[in-house]
């Protein structure tokens, strides 16, 4: 079974390349009947408001949407969990539309901007019970995004320290050690059905249990574990 990640812009390679790494094809997807070639789909991280004029663009949410539906498993990271999100805030003068379906609000960019970009020790009790290694996992925070509120059918898999007025008054020039020393979290890591999401960027590092871990999120449709 191929795969599908979303290729219009971002780190589309380095997802292809990872899911090679675990015997999986990767397929990208540029148009709306591409879809109809795979059983899951990755939404990777770049430019959350670029993907999405290119997406209306291409006429593919309307696709997504569906695929989304259906109950097709989906995983996304970055700007892949922004289009997934029911709700955003932080958005660009006139928004961006979204695919939805994640029961969330997210904040698009909660972390600040590119060169506020870091790495990050996470706690990842549920994906090691189910993975086993390290009881941490490095994430790879990229102009990242923030989810502030989540419904009641939502699991949070990690969440982050965070200085306490991040979510509503952050600026491109403020660095997050201005407000150290809240206790407050941020979640960074979720997943709802068939919905997968994260704020950082697995694809960019050798841990690849977020892959392996998604076999739960891909129901059964493949025999290797992906993403």
């Amino acid at each position: 079974m191929a795969v599908g990640v979303l290729a219009l812009q971002g780190s589309f390679n380095e997802h292809i390349a990872a899911l090679r790494k675990l015997g999986v094809k990767g397929v990208e997807i540029r148009k709306p009947e591409q879809l109809q070639s795979v059983k899951a789909l990755i939404i990777p991280g770049g430019e959350s408001t670029t993907m999405a004029k290119l997406a209306e663009y291409h006429n593919l949410f309307p696709a997504l949407r569906e695929f989304v539906k259906t109950g097709k498993p989906v995983w996304g990271t970055c700007a892949g969990l922004i289009f997934l999100a029911n709700k955003a805030t932080g958005q660009k003068i006139g928004g961006q539309e979204l695919i939805g379906g994640l029961d969330c609000m997210v904040h698009r960019n909660f972390f600040g901007s590119q060169l506020q970009s870091f790495e990050a020790d996470l706690l990842i009790p549920k994906i090691v019970a189910e993975e086993g290694g390290p009881p941490s996992f490095r994430g790879v925070f990229i102009r990242a995004p923030g989810i502030l509120e989540v419904g009641p059918e939502v699991e949070v898999l990690a969440d982050l320290p965070t200085p306490s007025q991040k979510a509503v008054n952050l600026s491109p020039n403020e660095s997050q050690e201005e407000n150290a020393g809240s206790e407050n979290k941020v979640i960074v890591a979720v997943k709802q059905g068939n919905l997968l999401a994260t704020a950082f960027h697995p694809e960019l590092t050798a841990d690849t249990r977020w892959y392996t871990s998604s076999a739960d999120v891909l129901n059964g449709y493949v025999t290797v574990p992906i993403l």
